[in-house]
């Protein structure tokens, strides 16, 4: 999913209201929570984006939702998305708000593609050199494709890393229909 400008800039906003107040991380989480709540209840997200529900109605739903558990700016910063209907970039500024998070403390995100699960030590192992590599901690998540047919492919920070066995013999073809 690509990304628009005004989520970024809504993330971004946010951060740096984290940052000034000491509470990235708390930000982080309630931002977390919000979106599970939204994810295990689009109607929810529905509601809050309907203009045939008053702005007042929307917005007492979101303190009655909110407002206890999560941190003011939070809850205020739902409540600014509700008010300049722009809950439809919710989802891409929490997205935002976690790149500039994972940066802030030096952590990169990792998504390993292999055709068979890797072991633990295989595992440990690529962990390892991946932080070597970036200078970073890194979180790893992995997964299974069968067409790769062999080999590995890893996504870190912006980059492919494609070692599969169907990316060399496209090279070997690309070579020989030349």
């Amino acid at each position: 999913m690509k990304m628009t400008q005004i989520g970024k800039e809504y993330g971004a906003a946010l951060f740096m209201l984290g940052c000034e107040n000491h509470a990235k991380q708390e930000y982080a989480e309630a931002l977390a929570c919000a979106a599970t709540i939204f994810k295990e209840n689009p109607i929810y997200m529905e509601f809050l984006s309907s203009p045939n529900i008053s702005m007042e109605e929307r917005l007492c739903a979101i303190d009655e939702a909110f407002a206890a558990s999560f941190p003011d700016e939070v809850v205020s910063y739902l409540k600014l998305l509700c008010e300049k209907g722009r809950f439809h970039c919710f989802e891409e500024s929490v997205a935002e708000y976690k790149k500039l998070l994972d940066t802030s403390e030096h952590i990169s995100e990792a998504c390993v593609t292999s055709v068979v699960p890797l072991t633990d030590e295989q595992k440990s192992r690529l962990k390892e050199k991946l932080e070597k590599l970036c200078k970073n901690h890194v979180t790893v998540k992995y997964a299974i494709d069968a067409t790769l047919m062999g080999g590995i492919v890893i996504e870190v920070d912006g980059k492919v890393l494609d070692g599969s066995l169907r990316h060399r013999l496209n090279e070997v073809k690309d070579v020989i229909s030349r």
